[in-house]
């Protein structure tokens, strides 16, 4: 399978800076699957790019979250959340990940079937460390989605 080669368009705006996928060179919507974050160092809160569901609005994605570096006693919390119009994200994230404190790959489904103006996708995190050595958090992380059909996610469960 082949996928279209994606720009990551970063505007200013009157909240701030933020990260925006846009049309491919064919001027077409970007099609799943695609990264939510691509892997990246944590150090702090924050939040990822944003992501446009194009034409994916409305279905049941599988969420992969990889953990490839994490230094002991620490955790990490990640939560995914969805806006209509790329700015507005709410009050409560769609899903959230249990609390990690050890690298692996983690999926969690998220069926947005009920949330049809969910339009396009951001993940948050918040860090903790604590005991002895440096008091910073230091994660390695990559969040992942992909579309998946209703029937096959059933099965699965």
């Amino acid at each position: 399978m082949k996928y279209a080669t994606l720009e990551l368009d970063t505007r200013h705006t009157e909240h701030g800076q933020r990260g925006t996928v846009v049309l491919d060179g064919k001027g077409k919507m970007p099609m799943l699957p695609e990264f939510l974050l691509p892997e990246t160092i944590i150090r702090e809160a924050g939040a990822g790019p944003v992501l446009s569901l194009g034409e994916q609005r409305g279905g049941t994605l599988v969420l992969t979250l990889g953990i490839t570096r994490i230094i002991e006693q620490e955790s990490i919390d990640i939560s995914v959340w969805g806006s209509a119009d790329g700015a507005d994200w709410g009050s409560k994230p769609l899903v959230c990940f249990p609390q990690k404190f050890y690298c692996g790959t983690y999926q969690i489904a998220i069926d947005l079937s009920e949330q049809p103006d969910v339009k396009h996708l951001r993940a948050k995190w918040q860090v903790n460390r604590w005991g002895k050595g440096d008091s910073k958090p230091l994660f390695t992380v990559y969040l992942f989605a992909q579309e998946t059909k209703r029937a096959v996610l059933a099965v699965s469960v």
